[in-house]
């Protein structure tokens, strides 16, 4: 049962745009889940569901990590549409996002699984990534900005 409830909860927030726990427990509800808040908690965090912004300044829910052919692609639009800049700082790079996209950015980053980026940690707009050596930030620079283009 909790495996068709995940998959549920995935098509549901591809069909809608849910930005609340109590949103998704309520559409769970009617299509015939009987949830409570601790289990939608639970299962967003096993899908590691993060919230991105929509035209209108709300949050929605999104999949972080889902295994289709359009993986890549979903992850170059959300890097394209919430990048403002970057600059390093030796071995830091320091990314500027669109308010609120900074999460779904640093997703994306991570998604090109780059060895040269040990982790990052994103705020409302602006992402640090760690990068191995100072050597290995201009390359990675140069690799967000081919992905840009």
């Amino acid at each position: 049962m909790k495996g068709n409830r995940q998959e549920k909860i995935l098509e549901l927030i591809e069909q809608y745009d849910i930005g609340t726990q109590t949103q998704l427990a309520e559409h769970l509800q009617a299509a015939g889940y009987d949830v409570t808040q601790a289990t939608v908690s639970r299962d967003i965090r096993k899908l590691k569901l993060s919230k991105v912004s929509t035209t209108g300044g709300k949050q929605k829910y999104v999949g972080a990590k889902q295994e289709d052919s359009k993986l890549g692609e979903k992850y170059i639009r959300v890097l394209k549409d919430g990048f403002i800049s970057m600059a390093s700082a030796q071995n830091i790079l320091v990314i500027k996002t669109v308010p609120g996209m900074a999460m779904a950015v640093a997703a994306a980053i991570d998604a090109m699984h780059m060895n040269q980026i040990v982790g990052s940690i994103a705020g409302d707009d602006t992402i640090m990534a760690a990068i191995r050596t100072t050597e290995e930030t201009p390359g990675v620079m140069e690799h967000i900005r081919k992905i840009l283009k």
